[in-house]
């Protein structure tokens, strides 16, 4: 799709992700590292698809606010996100959550955090700031969101996700009239408002947003002096719409097309569910994420490690992987792996058996475990013989057993279940 003429260069906006969530519904895999920081895809972090959207779309003056356990993420964007030319004022620096004279506490809240840093924003004299979450999967290309923004002389402008009204129950809701100018928003609506001329739908914020740069500042002036929570979804936006020109961005007019899927492709894997889902679709024959589009790359740290390997091949011992995806550094010794991804260093020893599984990075499965329908933490070491799903009783009470069905697995659990 052309561009319309006259067209802000990207270069005039600032880009501001918020990178600083602990994700609490996913339990023991995020004890030790933030949401955006968590390991997605067998060798990507969730953040890598915000920030190479960022990239791909031209938008690369870029500030990563950070809080919750961030030491793993930030060891991660030195090492992944340090190749922008600064000479050319391309860059992606942190900004983590620190005490100033006026602050003497955390971000508290995402309005907040962005608040906390306006002096950040400002020194680079942007015309448009946009605001992204960093711990979703999804493949954008913000100029069209940008257009959109300008082409309305919006205020501010929502990117939403078009999804069926009864599932939208835990997002944030854009009511919009024929234009698409937001008259209403409420967080987590029981009975989500629809569409107009499709009331079966629902427009879904994707926590996306883009605000002319004096608009926003003064507005978070505004919020900074109330008793509000201080977030764009619950405080700020309710209020903005009423007064103000937001509109609603419809996803579907800057997501990358998938040749294999033509539903816009975007997911909030908040939970071990969803987690385990998202990353089990990899393996399907026509993924609903493509990862194999050059076009369109996903950047990350690539580590130095050697090709996979699956070894053994007599008469009792076969090692062998179907339908799976195998990532670099990780040995299958005489195992069967079926339906299932192993990300980076993973080792899987003789006649262990896993199924549906999504192995985190450095996991070690020992001698004839069989492991179906599990998330596997990263460096967790599986003792020979351990049977998981099957009992559903027994998962459940020695490790953390999902409304789904999917057992998560974390060293923690292994060592109490030793004691």
């Amino acid at each position: 799709m052309p561009l319309k003429e006259p067209y802000l260069s990207p270069r005039r906006i600032m880009t501001v992700v918020l990178a600083g969530g602990r994700g609490r519904r996913l339990a023991d895999l995020t004890d030790w590292a933030s949401k955006p920081g968590l390991d997605f895809g067998g060798k990507f972090k969730i953040i890598d698809f915000t920030l190479s959207n960022c990239v791909n779309s031209g938008f690369r003056k870029i500030g990563i606010l950070t809080q919750y356990n961030s030491h793993r993420l930030l060891e991660h964007l030195e090492f992944a996100w340090g190749f922008l030319p600064g000479n050319l004022q391309e860059f992606v620096h942190v900004w983590p959550a620190q005490q100033s004279l006026e602050k003497e506490c955390w971000y508290n809240g995402t309005a907040d955090a962005v608040f906390q840093n306006v002096d950040n924003i400002r020194k680079f004299d942007p015309q448009h700031v946009l605001v992204l979450a960093g711990d979703h999967i999804y493949r954008m290309d913000y100029k069209y969101f940008l257009q959109d923004h300008l082409d309305t002389d919006a205020d501010m402008t929502i990117a939403c996700l078009e999804v069926p009204r009864l599932t939208a129950r835990g997002f944030g809701i854009a009511q919009v009239d024929e234009a698409d100018r937001i008259l209403d928003f409420v967080e987590k609506p029981q009975d989500p408002p629809g569409i107009p001329g499709r009331p079966d739908k629902a427009l879904v914020s994707m926590g996306i947003y883009l605000f002319k740069a004096d608009f926003l500042f003064d507005e978070l002036m505004r919020d900074a002096r109330t008793e509000s929570g201080h977030d764009f979804g619950h405080d700020l936006i309710p209020i903005l719409v009423k007064r103000a020109r937001v509109y609603a961005h419809r996803f579907e007019r800057s997501c990358i097309p998938n040749p294999l899927n033509t539903e816009p492709y975007w997911r909030d894997v908040g939970t071990v569910d969803a987690y385990w889902e998202a990353n089990m679709d990899l393996v399907s024959v026509q993924p609903a994420l493509n990862l194999y589009d050059y076009s369109w790359p996903i950047y990350t740290h690539q580590e130095q490690l050697p090709p996979a390997k699956i070894v053994h091949r007599d008469d009792v011992r076969q090692g062998s992987a179907i339908s799976s995806l195998i990532s670099g550094g990780c040995i299958v010794s005489g195992a069967h792996i079926r339906d299932s991804l192993l990300f980076t260093r993973t080792r899987v020893h003789s006649y262990a058996q896993l199924e549906e599984a999504v192995i985190l990075p450095m996991a070690d499965i020992g001698e004839r475990a069989h492991l179906r329908r599990v998330v596997v933490d990263r460096g967790c070491r599986i003792p020979p013989g351990l049977v998981v799903g099957e009992d559903p009783e027994e998962d459940d009470r020695r490790f953390h057993r999902t409304p789904g069905g999917v057992t998560l697995i974390s060293q923690a659990m292994l060592d109490r279940m030793e004691e």
